[in-house]
């Protein structure tokens, strides 16, 4: 069984790692991330409970979470807090009320991660994607549709981020991701694994409803840009555009959206692709 106590004061030492919340994410943690919500906990207690350093809760949720609680570690420490202590802790109104600390994890080499691939797979790339909403939906769109692994270029934002993984729904913590310095070493590494690329792009030279009646390779990858930028002329070339059509006056989807339309397309049928065994989730 974990050990909980309860705080009261603001100044309680124990607050220290989840204080001002968005200034330290601004900041960057070493060696362990926040997580934020009931959904989020209860997938990283779910798959690894081990990494959980220490839980905070608004006092009240305490009983709706119980068996979270009883499936932690015995002494992993669980703070609870009033509502006013906890949101002044942490800087801003805390409505969900559910806050982890948990140990990061060193992640693969791209190589290793593409290594430890099924015969079939589904693997997405990530370049320039900055944003914190689009990194965490499209990690959420590559856990829906079944991807295998996720590359993410040195430009990339953190998946392990508080707001990402929120918005993930905890996909983050779960689909294996590992980091490259830039779409060349992206391209190179999926290259060397025998997996075909196709880059989403307004430029594509598919039209992405093709992809229906066309026999994709067993193992596929999708590559994302940044929105504006895109991808740069470089992996383009190498790869096979892929598009999707808009009305008239308009030329593309916000990145997290069209990553989902995409993956749809891409996601095997009627068949599921193999996915990694094993926890190599950053």
């Amino acid at each position: 069984m974990p050990n909980i106590e309860s705080l009261v004061s603001v100044d309680d030492p124990r607050f220290e790692p989840y204080r001002d919340l968005r200034d330290r994410d601004v900041r960057g943690r070493d060696g362990v991330f926040i997580v934020e919500g009931e959904v989020v906990l209860r997938v990283l207690a779910t798959r690894d409970p081990t990494r959980i350093v220490s839980v905070l809760l608004l006092d009240k949720r305490q009983e709706k979470l119980e068996d979270v609680l009883s499936s932690l570690p015995t002494g992993t420490p669980v703070f609870l807090a009033p509502e006013p202590v906890m949101s002044a802790v942490v800087g801003f109104p805390i409505h969900r009320g559910v806050l982890a600390l948990a140990k990061r994890r060193e992640p693969p080499r791209a190589a290793e991660l593409l290594a430890a691939l099924g015969p079939s797979a589904l693997v997405v790339g990530i370049a320039g994607v900055t944003n914190h909403d689009n990194v965490g939906g499209i990690f959420r769109n590559a856990a829906a549709f079944g991807a295998s692994a996720i590359l993410l270029d040195g430009r990339t934002c953190d998946p392990l981020y508080r707001k990402a993984i929120r918005v993930s729904v905890g996909a983050s913590l779960a689909v294996p991701f590992a980091w490259v310095a830039d779409e060349d070493e992206m391209l190179a590494c999926l290259d060397a694994a025998k997996v075909v690329s196709y880059a989403l792009t307004p430029r594509g030279e598919l039209e992405l409803h093709e992809l229906r009646d066309a026999e994709l390779p067993p193992r596929v990858a999708l590559l994302l840009g940044a929105e504006g930028t895109g991808l740069s002329d470089q992996p383009l070339a190498r790869t096979r555009g892929l598009r999707i059509t808009m009305a008239s006056g308009w030329d593309s989807l916000n990145v997290s959206v069209a990553s989902g339309v995409a993956l749809h397309a891409l996601a095997p049928r009627p068949r599921s692709r193999s996915s990694i065994r094993g926890s190599f989730d950053g």
